[in-house]
């Protein structure tokens, strides 16, 4: 047989578990992907382009529940498949303000992601750097490899001519390296893992780690415009094609201080004109977003210039939207939709009772836990994905569980608000304070009611 139903059982397990928590899994989405498909074949070739070395922009559009996070995981798939290295990069006015390029970079650095190591790549990927190194410089059989410093010469040689793209642009990136190598052949693991860390942009590191190793400060928001150059070059060096880096809900810049927000929509706008000029090659960035940072007062039209760079035409029928444009809208999840995408994870769940779910968890209980959910959302099928998904786990869960459970008769979904995000509980009619209500006024001076 073949379909989804091919996928190796392991996967199907990752899949159904992540669904269950009510997340959005990290692989196997293509398996129960619905409607992404469109957009295939520009994101292929804009991936592509950037493992030749290009530096490619694209920001996402789409309400809540319209699969923002899900087309961001999807596109990592896409990515990993043409070896790509991948991070998401949530954006939060306290943790990690989108102006603050240093704390970006290190939320970047600590999530990276690749096909071998779907967690704590970096310091992998250090290690694999110079082990190629020093493959490479004992190949040519012209070194005794037991001569520790003929070794240690020959290799710091060829890492030189590495570095030599960021003597300039990140030299304290090459400087820590340099050092790094020089106390991973002399056993100082304590240096060694303090200058890694310091490499990832880690802001506690011991000072006695810098000092040993010459560098001066922290990392600051200058120093990682170069941190992240030296991290693509790092990358494309141990086999990598590129970087896709994803900033995901980029419309809380909407609710920071109008300072912030300033700050924030400029750091984006400096961003896309450093992509367009090739400072960053290989690096794919994604920035997702809902239409009210796109079209809002608070949000991209704020800056003019930023506006225009991600202007899209959305005016039109949505089936004839491009999929190449700076910026691509995701279609709301309708009923059909739901119940495809519904089909797609029963046959995915991986049941050891094969008869009694297919005769107890039919298309028609699906429809009617479809409708169930939705229901108690207000009909908002857009919201209802997340918690429809959930549920539908939890009832498969049931029929394989106990022989006697029939859903038809002994399922009714029922949504409670402690399970429920901001968006679902506004939908159900149950938010539970203010704060659940985003509202978009203007500031003082801006145009307000009382504003002269």
């Amino acid at each position: 047989m073949t379909g989804p139903l091919d996928a190796s059982a392991m996967r199907k397990r990752e899949l159904i578990d992540a669904l269950r928590r009510g997340t959005v899994p990290r692989r196997g989405l293509e398996l129960y992907a619905v409607g992404v498909e469109r957009f295939e074949e520009a994101i292929g070739e804009e991936l592509d382009a950037c493992a030749r070395g290009s530096g490619v922009f694209k920001a996402v559009r789409g309400e809540y529940g319209n699969g923002k996070t899900f087309f961001a995981r999807w596109l990592e798939q896409q990515a990993f498949r043409r070896s790509f290295a991948a991070a998401l990069v949530q954006i939060a006015e306290k943790d990690t303000p989108l102006y603050q390029m240093e704390t970006i970079y290190r939320r970047a650095v600590e999530s990276l992601a690749t096909r071998e190591w779907a967690d704590a790549a970096f310091p992998h990927l250090v290690e694999r750097w110079f082990a190629a190194l020093e493959d490479e410089s004992l190949a040519s059989k012209e070194i005794d490899e037991t001569d520790t410093a003929a070794v240690e010469r020959a290799v710091t040689d060829l890492l030189e001519r590495r570095l030599e793209p960021l003597r300039t642009t990140a030299p304290q990136f090459a400087a820590a390296l340099r050092v790094a190598y020089a106390a991973r052949l002399r056993g100082d693991r304590p240096l060694y893992d303090g200058l890694v860390a310091w490499l990832m942009g880690n802001p506690n590191v011991g000072a006695d780690v810098s000092r040993k190793a010459g560098l001066k400060g922290k990392l600051d928001h200058a120093g990682a415009s170069g941190f992240l150059r030296g991290l693509l070059l790092l990358l494309k060096q141990t086999g990598r094609a590129g970087l896709l880096l994803t900033l995901d809900e980029a419309e809380t810049i909407q609710r920071m201080r109008g300072d912030v927000r300033d700050k924030s929509l400029n750091a984006l706008r400096q961003l896309v004109d450093d992509l367009g000029a090739q400072r960053y090659p290989g690096l794919y960035l994604l920035v997702t977003g809902t239409p009210a940072f796109f079209e809002g007062s608070q949000g991209v039209k704020r800056l003019q210039p930023l506006a225009d760079r991600l202007h899209e035409d959305f005016s039109g029928d949505p089936r004839f939207d491009r999929a190449r444009g700076p910026q691509i809208r995701l279609a709301p999840f309708d009923g059909d939709k739901l119940r495809e995408v519904g089909r797609k994870v029963r046959d995915l769940y991986p049941t050891k009772v094969q008869g009694r779910m297919a005769s107890r968890a039919t298309d028609a209980v699906l429809d009617d836990l479809a409708r169930g959910v939705a229901g108690q959302l207000g009909q908002k099928v857009g919201v209802a994905p997340r918690l429809y998904l959930r549920k539908l786990v939890e009832l498969l869960d049931k029929v394989e569980e106990h022989a006697d459970f029939d859903p038809a008769l002994h399922y009714k979904p029922v949504l409670d608000a402690r399970e429920m995000t901001v968006e679902e509980r506004s939908a159900s009619g149950r938010a539970t304070s203010v704060d659940d209500f985003e509202l978009d006024l203007p500031e003082p001076g801006r145009g307000g009611p009382n504003d002269p």
